[in-house]
């Protein structure tokens, strides 16, 4: 077997789009009203230069958020996962002691620890694929297709891979 599954998520929820947007709009408005008007932005202004520096740093913002994704791959050889560009993990199904598809409720987006759930790797939705280790080590990955994470990791189990599978979603 040589089957791969492959599921990449990016942030594409429209009202966090929403947001990120409207935080870019407040520098452009400063802008504006600075440079063009002529007329100070907020009983404190910054400099030109500072507000300048502010429109360039949501910009970075904005573009971070664009260029981050959830990158799982499950295959014969393990599981990996990546969310880039801040982290990624491999693991081979000999140091995987049990995985489980959950339901989890909100935990946040991108990377975040969780006394309950270990380290979770999430951009949406409440439903992922806990991993326990055998050291001990806890990790979910957030998964939008539950269904298609299951159907291969039984297709996996089918094969001959030794993998202890849950569900309790």
């Amino acid at each position: 077997m040589k089957s791969t599954y492959t599921e990449i998520q990016k942030f594409d929820q429209w009202w966090l789009w929403a947001i990120l947007i409207g935080v870019v709009c407040i520098p452009i408005y400063g802008l504006f009203q600075q440079l063009i008007l002529g007329q100070p932005f907020g009983s404190k202004p910054m400099s030109d230069w500072g507000l300048l520096l502010f429109f360039a740093g949501t910009l970075c913002f904005l573009a971070f958020f664009r260029y981050m994704e959830l990158h799982t791959e499950i295959d014969t050889s393990g599981i990996r996962f990546r969310l880039r560009p801040i982290s990624s993990e491999v693991f081979t199904w000999d140091q995987i002691e049990e995985v489980s598809l959950i339901s989890y409720g909100f935990v946040g987006y991108g990377l975040r620890f969780s006394p309950k759930y270990g380290t979770v790797y999430n951009t949406s939705g409440k439903r992922g694929l806990s991993i326990i280790l055998k050291n001990g080590g806890r990790f979910i990955i957030g998964t939008r297709d539950p269904e298609g994470v299951e159907r291969q990791l039984l297709a996996l189990k089918k094969a001959g891979i030794d993998i202890r599978i849950n569900k309790n979603y």
